[in-house]
């Protein structure tokens, strides 16, 4: 049986409505084990909504309605060099599941995981890799079985 259509679209297409903020805030936590993570509409753009953890900005999500596939992109800078990853990112979550694993025949990116599950990857910011950013994508999908 085919997928309805979604009724909930918005006339701002591309905004984030508040019934998504709640589904990715609720995706993020349990993905990132961080049950104090906050999702919020940025005030800057109606298609980007901002993530953090108390009153800390750490990244945005933004809103991706190409080929009429609705889809989010998670990103987030990590200031810290590659043997630094996992342990920062185990402490920014307080979550000891987190691992950055290498990723075969690449040298400029490894994979995020919590335990057995893949959260994304985070790519060296220049050829030094003395900065990284953490890209995960969220497909709408994702939020469905909230």
């Amino acid at each position: 049986m085919a997928k309805p259509a979604r009724s909930n679209h918005r006339a701002g297409i591309g905004s984030v409505d508040k019934a998504e903020i709640a589904k990715l805030r609720e995706f993020l936590r349990r993905s990132f084990g961080a049950p104090t993570l906050q999702v919020a509409p940025s005030s800057k753009s109606a298609d980007v909504a901002d993530v953090s953890l108390g009153v800390r900005k750490i990244g945005a999500i933004t809103v991706d309605d190409e080929d009429g596939d609705r889809s989010f992109s998670f990103a987030m800078s990590v200031p810290v060099e590659r043997p630094s990853l996992q342990d920062y990112l185990r402490k920014l979550f307080e979550n000891d599941k987190i691992t950055v694993v290498s990723r075969l025949k690449k040298t400029d990116s490894a994979e995020v995981n919590n335990g057995p599950e893949f959260l994304g990857v985070v790519s060296a910011d220049d050829a030094k890799g003395s900065s990284f950013t953490l890209q995960m994508a969220i497909l709408d999908i994702d939020l469905d079985d909230e």
